[in-house]
């Protein structure tokens, strides 16, 4: 108990320092939990409901976070394109979740001395060297489609993420089949890089937002700046150019419920598990843009070393000091087999500060029912344990939703029948 006092005072008396980010706080099984401020809970409510994350695009149908992943999962009508940042030697803002690249490429044949190396020290015309789809035919026969080879899929980059989220493809060579771009570089060395882009001719009209993750920022030096900038030249900063549209969703021309979260203020949403990073974030976008702090249970520098109520408090009310509204926690079950931060007190405690809850990744039918709860333990749509879901099955959580009367259509159409569309 002496414990638990010394640190009720202590984060009593942090408030003080903080008090003009967020409201007053509420006492919580003997903890205290911050709360949103008014403005951020604005920022939060920018966010559609019951959101539907597609995780690095999928998992599960498609080689992650490539172009054929990207597509599949605007055109099954994810909310969100989900991916992680991370940035090349010259400059160039890509999506990969491994710091290294020999899961997810075949960097072990084309650089072999370098295949240890992060992705962070090759430049992107070096990245388009390497096959980001055949690994996936490897490892997922049962999902392998001999496209994902001669279709050549690359590293994307964010710019790749914001074009076919806007409805567009990688324009080609009609021979090679290979990307189109131009390389200029300065006198200084300085590097840029002109991709070109075309309409895609399968685009079915949803126009999903971007739920992008910044990697460590040890190895990805000032990565958060740089993401302003670009989303900026981009015209995805909501902070320079603000949309005007609010609907989240619109009528497409087919007659159907389509996503437009990606022509509103809630277009970008930003995460992290790095404290670093998340302190960063909130210097530069100033809680502005809706955030989410990841949660992750392990002895690194930014996992939570347990799951005592004081701990999951800290975390909670850390996000809340740098204007995170979302938390988003780990959840358990297979194929994954997380660990489990998202029991019932757990998800209580986090709506008790006014965040949201996103949690992370869901795969089967069975966990998005386990975790389809309000915090009596009832199903009740109005109130879920989830407020959204990080999910590497997107086709199957759009239709779980949809069943659940919160979503007035399900998914656009069979993973597979989407893929075909596609040309994969």
């Amino acid at each position: 108990m002496l414990k638990k006092l010394f640190h009720l005072f202590a984060l009593t008396g942090f408030l003080i320092i903080y008090s003009c980010s967020y409201d007053q706080p509420v006492i919580y099984h003997e903890v205290v939990v911050y709360k949103l401020s008014a403005e951020l809970k604005a920022v939060r409510d920018l966010v559609p409901v019951n959101t539907v994350v597609a995780h690095r695009g999928s998992t599960y149908w498609v080689p992650e976070e490539t172009e054929a992943a990207f597509r599949w999962a605007r055109n099954i009508g994810a909310d969100y394109l989900e991916a992680d940042l991370q940035i090349t030697s010259d400059g160039v803002i890509i999506a990969l979740h491994d710091v290294e690249l020999k899961r997810t490429t075949n960097i072990e044949e084309i650089f072999p001395d370098r295949a240890d190396m992060p992705a962070s020290s090759f430049t992107y015309e070096e990245l388009m060297r390497l096959d980001a789809g055949t690994w996936f035919n490897l490892a997922k026969p049962e999902q392998a489609r001999q496209s994902f080879s001669s279709q050549k899929q690359y590293i994307s980059t964010l710019e790749d993420l914001i074009m076919i989220a806007k409805g567009n493809r990688i324009k080609r060579n009609e021979i090679t089949h290979e990307r189109l771009y131009t390389k200029v570089e300065d006198e200084s060395g300085n590097v840029s890089y002109t991709f070109e882009y075309e309409s895609d001719p399968k685009d079915n009209g949803h126009r999903p937002g971007i739920y992008i993750e910044t990697k460590e920022p040890s190895v990805n030096l000032d990565i958060e700046q740089s993401l302003y900038m670009e989303l900026d030249r981009l015209g995805w900063n909501i902070l320079t150019n603000p949309e005007t549209a609010s609907g989240q969703f619109y009528t497409g021309s087919d007659g159907r419920h389509k996503v437009n979260v990606g022509n509103t203020n809630a277009k970008v949403i930003l995460q992290t598990f790095s404290h670093e990073s998340l302190k960063n974030l909130n210097n530069i976008f100033a809680g502005k843009i809706p955030t989410c702090f990841l949660l992750w249970l392990g002895d690194g520098l930014d996992d939570m070393p347990s799951t005592d109520i004081l701990t999951y408090a800290d975390f909670i009310n850390f996000g809340i000091q740098n204007n995170a509204v979302f938390i988003g926690p780990s959840i358990a079950g297979p194929p994954n087999n997380y660990d489990e931060l998202l029991e019932l007190w757990q998800a209580e405690l986090i709506h008790s500060s006014g965040a949201s809850i996103h949690s992370y990744s869901f795969d089967t039918r069975e966990q998005m029912e386990k975790y389809y709860l309000d915090e009596t333990g009832s199903s009740k749509p109005d109130r879920p344990l989830v407020d959204g879901m990080f999910t590497n099955r997107a086709d199957l959580t759009l239709n779980f939703y949809y069943e659940k009367g919160v979503r007035s259509v399900g998914a656009e159409g069979s993973a597979d029948q989407i893929l075909i569309n596609l040309g994969y």
